[in-house]
């Protein structure tokens, strides 16, 4: 099983796919993670959508920042596995994507995440290094964590 990725602006997404996309970061982060937060931050605008497709259906999603965007570093953000695909491996695909779609559209060079801190030893194995202190962000234990 592998999903077929689509790299896209904000203006490029359908506004079918814009729903699916928003549905999913709702399903899980406020919704699962019981989290009230605010999660249209008026930054998709500037990010490149990661976006994962598994039998015509979206299954994976994160969205990317070039440096200076949303950090000093590029950055990946919003990743997300419909709870239902968790156990065929698309977080570890997307996150590759994510990170290639980077180096592609970017250059390669370092690249930030805030990591829930329960997810450390995931984004460890994506070759991410921690690099603060666990802090508080919309209520969840963080990390910040970098890849060279």
């Amino acid at each position: 099983m592998s999903l077929k990725t689509q790299i896209k602006s904000f203006g490029e997404i359908q506004l079918e796919e814009l729903y699916q996309i928003l549905k999913l970061r709702t399903e899980v982060f406020v919704v699962e993670q019981d989290c009230v937060y605010q999660d249209m931050d008026n930054k998709d605008q500037k990010a490149v959508h990661i976006i994962g497709y598994y039998q015509n259906e979206l299954a994976a999603y994160t969205r990317i920042f070039k440096p200076g965007d949303y950090s000093d570093l590029a950055s990946i953000g919003r990743v997300v596995v419909d709870p239902n695909k968790r156990k065929f491996g698309f977080g570890k695909e997307i996150m590759n994507a994510s990170i290639q779609s980077i180096y592609d559209l970017f250059g390669k060079q370092p690249i930030t995440i805030s990591a829930q801190c329960y997810l450390y030893d995931f984004y460890a194995s994506l070759g991410f290094k921690q690099v603060s202190q666990e802090y508080l962000e919309d209520g969840i234990p963080h990390i910040r964590m970098n890849k060279d």
